[in-house]
């Protein structure tokens, strides 16, 4: 059984928790072969180079 709260805690302390939770957004970068927007670090789901080289088929 898990225990349970002994007392409440208050909104500000609820709100001072939450602010750290937010969504970050992944930066974009253009791919040096089509030029379509990709996430960084990642072979290009369109054309599958990745660094210059084709890499997926």
């Amino acid at each position: 059984m898990t225990p349970l709260q002994k007392r409440r805690h208050s909104t500000m302390r609820q709100g001072k928790r939450r602010a750290t939770q937010r969504i970050i957004l992944p930066s974009l970068i253009s791919c040096t072969n089509c030029h379509q927007p990709i996430r960084s670090h990642r072979v290009c789901p369109y054309c599958g180079f990745y660094s210059g080289r084709k890499v997926k088929t």
